[in-house]
């Protein structure tokens, strides 16, 4: 069976700010690098798989529902069989904090844009998403005496 290829692209304050109220917290700002940023999610994630909540799939743009698999996850899904049916594509996982703390174990590629904001947010980017693939993957590599490290 074909692999499943499953990144997460997001962008994060100057402090890890991820979110205000629902919402990014430089929602609106039309300044360049955060228009960039908006247009480089569009342009990746073109062609590809992209799952989250129903928040985050019901904000995806009109121009952006035709070239991109879009999938809704409800908190009951298994993980594993949400996966298994996307094997072969290429799957990025949206929706921030409550899914990544998930999903992260199963995330073999992070794709971080640092944006200047640095005002307030009540969610944050969490570092221990970044280990959990690596504390996932040690559980089931090959040869049983290679591990990863310990958590952060």
């Amino acid at each position: 069976m074909q692999q499943t290829v499953v990144r997460v692209i997001c962008a994060i304050g100057q402090s890890g700010q991820l979110g205000l109220n629902g919402e990014l917290p430089w929602e609106g700002n039309r300044d360049p690098e955060y228009v960039a940023d908006v247009a480089r999610f569009f342009d990746i994630t073109r062609g590809h798989v992209l799952i989250a909540g129903p928040k985050t799939i019901g904000a995806v743009p009109d121009f952006a529902r035709t070239d991109r698999t879009l999938f809704v996850l409800r908190s009951h899904m298994d993980p594993e069989a949400t996966l298994k049916q996307f094997a072969g594509r290429v799957v990025f996982v949206g929706g921030g904090p409550p899914v990544w703390d998930i999903y992260a174990p199963y995330v073999s590629h992070w794709d971080i844009t640092r944006l200047p904001y640095d005002g307030p947010a009540d969610r944050w980017f969490n570092p221990n998403w970044l280990t959990a693939s690596a504390r996932h993957q040690g559980d089931r590599h090959p040869n049983p005496s290679v591990r990863a490290g310990p958590s952060i």
